[in-house]
């Protein structure tokens, strides 16, 4: 171990000097993210790319005084002052950071998606994060409402706003109020008639839904393409997408808690979601994962060991955290997850 220290302090400086180094250390060669247990010169890189996209000079050796090198994507490394808090206003805005329809507390930025038509790139999150909870007839949300960032609970105002609500999938709850005209006279003449008598008391009619949900999710197109970025908070680039598997590592960044991670305990599962005070909702075909989340998490991008998208995050408990499948959320939002 001190031929590889008295290596690394000899080349740390040369090293250093790359444009796309930020560290080197000490460490044990990893390969496919499991230990050989080898020790080697660990050299901290902004962003792994290939020797093709490098000049000569750039490329990291093999090994230095015959001691193997283990190169690592760590990203930009800064100071993790106030500044960088994930409750602040970033120019650009990273997913895992707070955003919010204008009339919610907040939830976290998921991702950067492309639309699969028009080829335009939006912020994907929550419905209940960009789009109030609607269900497209309540006037809780409608196309063209601000989008901050911060969200309105992290101080954000309209001076914030860093998009317009695009779409969304409306949220089926499982009772809503009656938009029967039948049902609305009945409630209305009886109304009337308990008012002599009952004026604090009134009638309404609910309609039990029998359809479940599939997705929480909803789209805000950004003011400009400057204002967003498509890196997540402290975790990097999406790598692409996999599917859940019982037992799979899953990583999340979010508003709240920031990097939490947890292994997946169910899938196809049906549940039924608490969206407020005595309000529910069902949901099917769900990923149930360890607990990962805490209240304001909502609209993370839940990935795996390798970046890879598995599921958009929106509900849980102290126990468990409950994604919608990712392909699931394309299909239905007609995105795709861009990176």
């Amino acid at each position: 171990m001190d031929r590889i220290k008295k290596t690394v302090n000899l080349y740390r400086k040369r090293l250093l000097r790359l444009k796309n180094v930020v560290g080197v250390g000490v460490g044990i060669k990893e390969k496919n993210h499991r230990s050989t247990g080898k020790p080697a010169i660990v050299v901290l890189v902004k962003k792994k790319l290939p020797e093709s996209r490098l000049r000569k000079h750039e490329i990291i050796p093999k090994a230095l005084n015959e001691i193997e090198t283990d190169v690592i994507e760590a990203g930009e490394i800064r100071l993790l002052d106030e500044e960088t808090a994930r409750t602040k206003k970033h120019r650009p805005a990273f997913p895992g950071l707070s955003i919010g329809h204008y009339k919610v507390s907040a939830g976290t930025f998921g991702a950067v998606v492309r639309d699969k038509t028009t080829n335009k790139l939006f912020i994907m999150s929550n419905n209940h994060v960009l789009a109030n909870k609607t269900n497209g007839r309540d006037n809780r949300a409608k196309e063209g409402d601000p989008i901050f960032q911060p969200g309105p609970y992290d101080g954000g105002t309209r001076d914030d706003t860093i998009g317009i609500l695009k779409r969304f999938v409306p949220l089926i709850k499982t009772v809503e109020q009656s938009e029967c005209p039948m049902a609305v006279g009945t409630a209305m003449f009886l109304n009337s008639f308990m008012a002599s008598f009952k004026p604090g008391y009134r009638i309404k009619f609910e309609k039990v839904m029998d359809r479940e949900n599939t997705v929480d999710a909803a789209v805000a197109e950004p003011i400009s393409l400057d204002a967003v970025e498509k890196v997540i908070f402290e975790l990097g680039e999406v790598k692409g997408k996999r599917r859940a598997e019982l037992g799979l590592d899953v990583v999340k960044s979010g508003r709240t808690s920031g990097i939490t991670k947890a292994k997946i305990k169910a899938l196809n599962a049906t549940l039924k979601v608490e969206l407020g005070e005595e309000e529910y909702a069902y949901f099917a075909n769900q990923i149930v994962a360890g607990p990962l989340a805490q209240p304001g998490d909502s609209g993370s991008l839940v990935l795996d060991h390798d970046n890879k998208v598995v599921g958009l995050l929106f509900a849980g408990s102290d126990e468990t955290s409950v994604l919608n499948d990712i392909e699931a959320v394309e299909k239905v939002m007609n995105v795709e997850v861009y990176f």
